[in-house]
């Protein structure tokens, strides 16, 4: 089961004052079935760039009808995800669930790592808590709790080595594919 996340979203009111709309835990949360333990909590996703701010619609109200490891085209995504350690989830099925992402076509069959995948995206990644290792098609990077990596549309994939979850934020934005 995921761990809530706060999430307190603003808008505006009738005379065009800012105001709190919501303050709770985030009610979009995608757990796979192909692999147990890892949750994805969908904070926030825009369709455009620029983004829009006008009316108070909670566009992760809910989770959308069939997840998304993508952005909308020329838009972005901010999600928590939750990583269980890589011996919770020995053998998960990879392709299952890239496909019970929407993102089938993202996968890398023959990777380093059996989750890597390519995404037409720039990503924003940022280790919460835990530990967390980047593996790239020729070297990896241990991170830990305040690093950041940026991903530029590469082949990647998380490899949680050590024995406790591991929490990161993402934003991804759209971009053209390599």
């Amino acid at each position: 089961m995921a761990r809530p996340t706060r999430r307190i979203l603003t808008g505006h009111d009738a005379q065009g004052r800012s105001i709190i709309l919501k303050d709770g835990p985030a009610p979009s949360i995608f757990e796979p079935a192909a692999r147990p333990g890892e949750a994805i909590t969908e904070l926030w996703r825009s369709g455009a760039a620029p983004a829009s701010n006008r009316g108070n619609d909670d566009v992760a109200a809910a989770p959308p009808s069939a997840p998304q490891l993508m952005p909308p085209k020329h838009g972005t995504v901010f999600r928590i995800v939750d990583f269980p350690p890589d011996a919770q989830v020995q053998g998960a099925d990879a392709a299952k669930l890239f496909a019970e992402f929407g993102a089938a076509a993202a996968h890398a069959k023959d990777g380093r790592h059996a989750m890597m995948h390519k995404t037409a995206t720039v990503d924003y990644a940022l280790v919460l808590e835990g530990e967390i290792v980047a593996v790239m098609d020729v070297g990896e990077a241990v991170m830990r709790a305040g690093d950041v990596l940026i991903q530029r549309g590469t082949n990647h994939s998380w490899a949680n080595r050590s024995d406790k979850p591991c929490r990161m934020a993402f934003i991804l934005v759209d971009a053209e594919p390599l």
